[in-house]
């Protein structure tokens, strides 16, 4: 996990919108794969993305298979179609990656993120972002007499939710796990 200072008016566009003038057609999809857990494999995924200029929105990866040696990486970006299926075609065609799933076509997904949320005030901002976190049923798991800390899971919009609201309340820092994804059902 790595911190992020807040930025007021950072923006959430994709870095396609740069390179197309008509972004309509872009949009959001969550990529799962399963790869060899060896040196060198997720900085060959993410070279791809690099190197041919591809936004990542949110990567997470961890072992999943100790005796097989195979992890998990999932890969939230962002483009026209087209420029996805590229990405997965080219990701498809790494060695040590064994399947690649793109989780937004395949059917309904379930999709939930790990979030620090650091809070400083005193009085009745104090309060109400305990209130605020009773609400979206976030833990406190660090406090002092003149912070909280919030744990928070759920998909990155709640929690997108959960941080604009803490922002006015003395927001002064969030780190991200980044999204988790599983296909629903049995497959």
């Amino acid at each position: 996990m790595s911190a992020l200072r807040i930025k007021k008016g950072a923006s959430k566009k994709s870095a396609y919108d740069l390179h197309n003038p008509n972004a309509s057609d872009v949009q959001s999809h969550t990529l799962a794969m399963i790869v060899d857990n060896e040196a060198g494999v997720l900085a060959r995924v993410i070279g791809l993305f690099a190197g041919r200029g591809y936004n990542i929105d949110s990567l997470t990866v961890a072992e999943i298979d100790h005796t097989g040696h195979h992890s998990r990486i999932t890969i939230v970006t962002s483009g026209p179609p087209a420029v996805i299926e590229q990405i997965k075609a080219q990701l498809g065609r790494i060695v040590p990656v064994h399947e690649v799933h793109d989780l937004t076509l395949e059917g309904h997904s379930v999709e939930r993120e790990l979030a620090l949320i650091k809070v400083a005030g005193a009085g009745e901002k104090r309060v109400e972002a305990l209130r605020l976190a009773d609400i979206f049923r976030s833990n406190v798991v660090d406090s002092t007499l003149e912070s909280f800390t919030f744990e928070i899971t759920g998909t990155p919009e709640k929690i997108d939710a959960f941080t604009d609201l803490m922002r006015p309340l003395g927001l002064v820092e969030i780190a991200r796990t980044g999204v988790a994804a599983l296909s629903r059902g049995a497959k």
